[in-house]
């Protein structure tokens, strides 16, 4: 079955995942994730993309971030993964490919979901007590939304700002939905959609987002699609 074309449109935000080859660790220590954040920062600045969100797990990173213009998300993720995996195997003494492909990526509807797409990429990190860790031992972007540390690779989206009208009442309010861990079929929800590039917010939003694509933004229902009733006769 032919590959459908990765979702991505200028001005809305996308869930990101990006996955060790085999599911080795990409992320070993300090050192990597500083070293893939400085990419990252110097990608996304150069392309026009903004990061929302992140999180830098050993085997897999994923993001929410908006691209000024479709083709930006694509060029910062493609010179991050080639950059990174040169100095990674470098550093590390290895050779051979780092990632497991392609990245993936689906746009997310910011109303309805750009706030549990963030719970969803930091929650790992917030099982983790992430926020409280040294600078140089976080994983993930979540002191900067809970207001422990400013983070400058991370820029807010309204929807973020949205969950208060001070700085201090937002995040008050995100370290409360943060301390209501997301289930596992949620999780599995924005997984799923990022790993097969199927959109996630209302109908609308996704029919909106097929006329826009020119594709697919959900998966075909099961079964064999049904026959059409027979003509009468005459």
């Amino acid at each position: 079955m032919a590959r459908l074309p990765r979702l991505s449109v200028s001005g809305l935000p996308h869930l990101i995942l990006q996955s060790g080859h085999n599911g080795q660790d990409v992320l070993t220590d300090a050192i990597d994730r500083d070293s893939y954040r400085r990419f990252l920062a110097q990608a996304a600045a150069g392309c026009g993309v903004a990061i929302h969100a992140y999180s830098l797990e050993r085997a897999r990173v994923l993001l929410l971030a908006t691209p000024l213009d479709a083709p930006g998300m694509s060029r910062m993720m493609q010179s991050v993964g080639r950059r990174y995996a040169a100095w990674f195997n470098r550093r590390h003494g290895r050779s051979g490919t780092l990632w497991d492909g392609r990245f993936r990526a689906t746009v997310v509807e910011p109303d309805r979901d750009l706030v549990l797409a963030m719970r969803h990429v930091e929650a790992d990190a917030a099982q983790a007590d992430d926020a409280r860790a040294p600078a140089q031992a976080r994983v993930s972007s979540m002191a900067h939304h809970v207001g422990t540390a400013i983070d400058p690779l991370v820029s807010d989206h309204p929807a973020f700002w949205a969950l208060g009208n001070t700085p201090f009442e937002r995040h008050a309010a995100y370290r409360a939905l943060m301390e209501q861990p997301l289930g596992a079929q949620e999780r599995h929800r924005f997984d799923e959609a990022t790993r097969k590039g199927w959109a996630l917010g209302s109908p609308a939003f996704v029919a909106s987002l097929s006329q826009l694509a020119g594709r697919r933004t959900l998966p075909k229902r099961p079964g064999r699609p049904k026959k059409a009733a027979p003509l009468p006769d005459v």
